[in-house]
């Protein structure tokens, strides 16, 4: 089978890898559809992220969606066709969480997580035209759902975990800062949750137009020079970047909360950050998710629309040009699909 595989900095490759076959517990999806994250991005230009480094050839991807070609003995309850995504996370060891985080698997000190070099040796990704995985992480998609938009329920259980971590969002204003692709999904969990108006911010014109395909009431172009709303309640910042952070709090009520979803550097940044303290602003971390993919599966079904959030697509051969669009902040793109089936490349 072909797999995308990234050897080291700027150097990714479609390697040609034995076709795995599930032992027993196991589950053999035939790939259909992935979504490009900003962290197989990361492994593709720098070598790592975060954290992270690579240490040997990965299989990227942890967006992804299938169908079942093959049960591994003992497996029940699935059936061979069916239209599937995936759990990416898998908790490493047997030692419990403490009562303070019970259900909060996303915060296990030892996680195995798809396209991930966290860990040695890492945990390939999905990114290849088959994967063996867990019957546990196998989600079967509504019927209503393709495999294209079932790939992209990880990033919208991410979306719907920040949401979670603030709390009621019923009938506030919301902002969220930053309208990549988390950020707009950040947008739509919120108006799924039944927030009151949804403001996005974002250097990006294309972006802003993403992110009011996604739901969003209005739109700040901070490209233009236009400021930040004052005084919002509720506010997500989803972009990742430091210098925003001084903004942003300056941006949130006194009293009110902030929720910190976009990923920020490892090493030290400045920062901002006085408000914090004298406006006295909660500020919340928010990391992955737990079983929100589930909930993710259920807005889908319910009409939620990833769609307008899908700006390109690519096949699996072309990899590296997705990535390259993907990258590039001048391309308009927000997510970048990757058609994983080759026995069915049409889009």
């Amino acid at each position: 089978m072909k797999s995308v595989v990234v050897h080291g900095p700027g150097d990714l490759r479609i390697d040609d890898r034995p076709d795995p076959v599930p032992g027993p517990g196991e589950v053999l999806l035939a790939m259909e559809w992935g979504g490009i994250c900003g962290s197989d991005i990361g492994y593709w230009k720098h070598g790592g992220t975060g954290t992270a480094v690579l240490k040997d050839p990965l299989v990227l991807g942890h967006e992804v969606a299938g169908r079942i070609a093959a049960l591994g003995d003992g497996v029940e309850g699935l059936t061979e066709g069916s239209a599937v995504t995936v759990h990416p996370a898998t908790p490493v060891g047997d030692e419990p969480l403490p009562d303070r985080l019970a259900g909060r698997t996303n915060l296990h000190p030892r996680v195995r997580y798809f396209g991930s070099a966290a860990l040695h040796p890492h945990t390939d990704g999905g990114f290849s035209e088959y994967r063996v995985v867990r019957a546990a992480q196998v989600r079967p998609l509504p019927a209503n759902v393709s495999t294209e938009h079932g790939a992209l329920a990880e990033p919208l259980a991410v979306a719907l975990h920040a949401v979670h971590r603030a709390g009621a969002v019923r009938g506030k204003t919301v902002l969220v800062n930053g309208a990549g692709p988390i950020g707009s999904l950040v947008v739509a969990a919120a108006k799924h949750r039944g927030a009151g108006t949804v403001i996005a911010a974002d250097l990006s014109a294309a972006s802003l137009a993403v992110a009011r395909g996604m739901g969003a009431d209005a739109t700040v172009d901070l490209g233009r020079g236009e400021a930040l709303p004052a005084d919002v309640e509720l506010v997500f910042e989803a972009s990742g970047a430091p210098a925003a952070l001084g903004p942003v709090l300056r941006a949130t009520a006194r009293g009110g909360t902030l929720v910190q979803v976009g990923n920020l550097p490892g090493a030290a940044a400045p920062a901002a950050l006085g408000d914090l303290v004298t406006r006295e602003i909660t500020w919340v971390g928010s990391y992955r998710f737990a079983e929100e993919i589930d909930d993710a599966l259920e807005a889908l079904r319910q009409g939620l629309d990833v769609s307008p959030v899908i700006t390109h697509r690519f096949g699996l051969t072309e990899a590296d040009r997705a990535l390259a669009v993907a990258a590039d902040r001048t391309s308009g793109s927000s997510k970048v699909m990757l058609r994983l089936d080759l026995r069915n490349p049409g889009h």
